[in-house]
């Protein structure tokens, strides 16, 4: 990990743990090497750093393309590994550099749902995923963020303050994902994803959602 990586990290611990009280689950489901592609619920905003918080490797990750249109900002993104996806048009290019830095042994994440949550719940993901956990190899990890809506939902210009829960889930290896076929796949992904959530929301006492 890049000594300015490891600043920039630091500074977001001590930050996201006052404001925050992050606690992070399932540590050791996240392989310390080799392509990782990362499958996230979005709930705000914070999302990619809590995702990046509590690992000991650097998270690359795509940002939609209005982020880097302030050159400063993009700057400073890219600097910390996150590159543009184009979200109104089939976007292979982005797809192409997912696969290309998962190939290179890079930790990437997305988000399958697309765009952030309106009510916390977690859409059906989208099925592109798959693709690129075949092609590039990289063993899936789901990972599961509760209370970051409810610290910056949608509507909300700035964030509040509250308490976040971040979950690891097992890795799914490449061979589990040729064994289990598209739909199966992205099936399997929907279902650990909502299991997780559920158990976080019960740890945090809240009222688990119905997704039947």
């Amino acid at each position: 990990m890049r000594l300015y990586y490891s600043f920039w990290q630091l500074g977001a611990q001590v930050v996201y743990s006052v404001l925050y009280n992050v606690r992070v689950f399932g540590r050791e489901n996240v392989p310390s090497e080799g392509g990782m592609l990362l499958l996230s619920n979005h709930q705000s905003f914070l999302d990619p750093v809590l995702c990046g918080l509590s690992l000991s490797r650097e998270l690359d990750f795509m940002a939609r393309d209005g982020l880097f249109h302030n050159r400063w900002f993009g700057k400073y993104i890219r600097s910390l590994n996150a590159f543009p996806v184009y979200r109104d048009k089939a976007d292979t290019r982005a797809i192409k550099e997912m696969i290309r830095r998962l190939k290179a042994g890079r930790a990437v994440m997305m988000f399958p749902e697309a765009p952030r949550t309106a009510d916390g719940r977690i859409r059906t993901s989208k099925s592109g995923f798959e693709l690129i956990a075949r092609r590039s190899g990289a063993v899936t990890v789901p990972v599961v963020i509760e209370g970051a809506f409810e610290v910056w939902p949608r509507h909300r210009v700035l964030p509040g303050m509250g308490h976040i829960h971040v979950q690891f889930g097992q890795a799914i290896t490449t061979e589990e994902v040729k064994e289990l076929g598209r739909d199966k796949f992205v099936a399997e992904v929907n279902s650990r994803l909502r299991t997780m959530q559920g158990e976080l929301r019960r740890r945090s006492g809240k009222e688990p959602f119905d997704y039947e």
